[in-house]
């Protein structure tokens, strides 16, 4: 089944009326729109944020625009905290930031993937007294999510590293609620405060699901929250269509049920990363082509490091979780699942975007 975009499109309210003029950043499903990675796509009374990474933009080689800056920018806001749980790092950008706050005052924190620490400015974090704790697990701390002032939670694909936030596909999403935070500051607590990583029993996440001016908002962390069958029960709901870009995807389970989704009449398409449909072993590409799916290789250089699903141009999944078994069963991961059209618009332009660059 080929993609096409249809006809359809999200019923937007008087706010989002708004926004459309204000906002040149709010795309169509028609085309692409020009933006700058660095200005967001603002939605749901500002709720919602949401940056991509533009590895094909001259800014990009120079290292400027990307979705580090208004987070940089966020962090130097900070008043009281900021928790930050990154599986890797090494933008100089976020280091500064992180160091000027801790410098006037603001309790900044981290928990991190230990295998990814031996870099020069996680050691400039350390010698600045800000403390860092690794995982030490077989398992990875996947997460990259960044918690300030327990007001605001950032969140999505985008490692905190330059290759991640200029040659890779990313995205990134700031969410500003309470709840959320608190949500997130539950599970930063559990890795920071209590040593619990992995498949180490923690904590129930408050809040999982909440709904934000209006909008329905579900928070999972894996491996406590069954977050596979959580994706699988949204997969099985869809009744028009099943958009994804995928780093890597091995997760038998819901590549099985997309491919029941488009047997049943359900338009399906999907990019993964060219790099990890080549090394792996039981990738669910060959499947994908076999069932006769329209799934493209990305044409990024770079990695094209999503790890999205969109449904019937309204639901967006997002977050750290790749769809393979070590997501589920003992890496930390987490996502975040919105309902709306608005949020599903931005992420249903970076997916053409990517769709239309793939082969």
């Amino acid at each position: 089944m080929k993609y096409q975009w249809t006809s359809h499109r999200p019923t937007y309210g008087l706010l989002s009326i708004l926004l459309l003029v204000i906002s040149s950043c709010v795309p169509t499903i028609d085309g692409p729109v020009a933006t700058d990675a660095a200005i967001p796509a603002t939605t749901q009374g500002m709720a919602f944020h949401v940056y991509f990474t533009d590895p094909t933009s001259p800014n990009a080689s120079k290292y400027e625009g990307g979705p580090d800056q208004p987070l940089a920018h966020a962090i130097d806001a900070a008043r009281f905290s900021v928790d930050m749980a990154a599986y890797s790092l090494n933008l100089w950008s976020i280091r500064d930031a992180l160091i000027h706050a801790n410098q006037r005052g603001v309790k900044v924190r981290m928990v991190m993937e230990s295998d990814n620490m031996d870099v020069q400015e996680v050691q400039d974090l350390k010698d600045a007294g800000i403390p860092i704790i690794g995982d030490q697990r077989e398992g990875l701390m996947h997460n990259k999510f960044m918690v300030i002032d327990k007001s605001e939670v950032w969140t999505g694909s985008l490692n905190f590293t330059v290759s991640g936030t200029y040659k890779d596909n990313n995205n990134l999403i700031r969410i500003q609620s309470s709840e959320v935070a608190e949500a997130y500051t539950c599970e930063f607590n559990e890795m920071f405060d209590e040593d619990l990583f992995g498949t180490d029993t923690g904590s129930t996440t408050p809040y999982p699901p909440l709904t934000i001016n209006g909008t329905p908002v579900e928070i999972y962390f894996s491996p406590d929250d069954g977050v596979a069958e959580r994706i699988i029960d949204l997969i099985n709901g869809a009744q028009e269509s099943i958009y994804f870009m995928a780093y890597t995807f091995t997760s038998q389970d819901i590549g099985t049920a997309i491919i029941e989704r488009a047997h049943a009449g359900v338009s399906v398409a999907g990019v993964m990363d060219t790099d990890q449909i080549l090394s792996n072993q039981g990738t669910e590409y060959d499947k994908f082509m076999q069932s006769g799916l329209d799934i493209r290789k990305d044409g990024n250089k770079g990695l094209m490091h999503h790890k999205v699903i969109i449904i019937d141009q309204k639901i967006v999944i997002t977050g750290s979780y790749n769809f393979t078994k070590s997501a589920e069963i003992s890496n930390d991961e987490n996502i975040v699942i919105i309902f709306s059209p608005d949020v599903a618009t931005q992420y249903l332009q970076e997916f053409q975007k990517v769709y239309e660059q793939g082969k």
